[in-house]
């Protein structure tokens, strides 16, 4: 499939009819964070969740200084129509206000742009259509993680939610967080940071486990 980004590339700075009007990306994006998120179709019971549970924790990501912004190949109006259903879902009042904007793709030139289409999944013209894309820029315009599902499987929100965290605090801090991480759990001491340095750096303390190679590589330090 031609088109995609990968980790580091800029974000394209392309114009789009939302549903909140025309929209420059880079302009949208301003200084904060962002992530656009492709779904397969309007009015699909998967997506309908997906973008749900995205406006339930939008408050999450907007304390954060992260911007939402989603796309799929339906047009404005159907964006809007199918708000409607999704504040439904989430027990709320059916308007077609969501807490960020929906991109008209309906050419699917940006789809093609960004290596959004799924060749495995087609609509009733037998076009591929959008797969499930997730792209994390930073206040560079700079891509700091994508993910890729496919149109069975829905994301984890919550998933993401904890990976933006990560990226933030480790883009100003020089730690790395391990697996199953969470926000306030202890997060580790980069392995290129000197002993002596470590301690200047990490005053709550660094705490290494001991190793059968007698490696000190794994050390921990409360979250700064």
């Amino acid at each position: 499939m031609p088109g995609g980004l990968l980790l580091g590339d800029v974000a394209p700075n392309f114009e789009a009819n939302t549903t909140v009007g025309r929209i420059r990306f880079h302009d949208f994006l301003g200084d904060s964070w962002g992530i656009l998120f492709s779904h397969p179709r309007d009015f699909t019971p998967v997506c309908t969740t997906e973008l749900g549970r995205a406006a339930k924790l939008a408050p999450e990501f907007a304390k954060r200084n992260v911007k939402l912004i989603a796309l799929s190949i339906d047009s404005v109006e159907d964006h809007l129509a199918w708000s409607k259903d999704i504040n439904a879902y989430n027990c709320e009042e059916p308007t077609e206000k969501l807490p960020f904007p929906i991109i008209d793709d309906r050419n699917r030139e940006l789809a093609i742009l960004l290596g959004m289409l799924d060749p495995a999944e087609k609509d009733e013209k037998g076009m591929p259509v959008t797969a499930r894309v997730v792209f994390v820029f930073g206040p560079d315009k700079k891509l700091k993680l994508s993910i890729l599902y496919p149109a069975t499987t829905g994301r984890n929100f919550d998933e993401i939610l904890r990976v933006v965290i990560s990226l933030q605090l480790t883009a100003e801090k020089r730690v790395a967080t391990p697996v199953d991480w969470k926000d306030g759990d202890s997060v580790m001491v980069l392995p290129t940071i000197p002993e002596e340095e470590a301690k200047k750096l990490f005053p709550k303390g660094v705490f290494t486990k001991e190793l059968p190679s007698g490696k000190k590589y794994l050390r921990y330090t409360p979250q700064p």
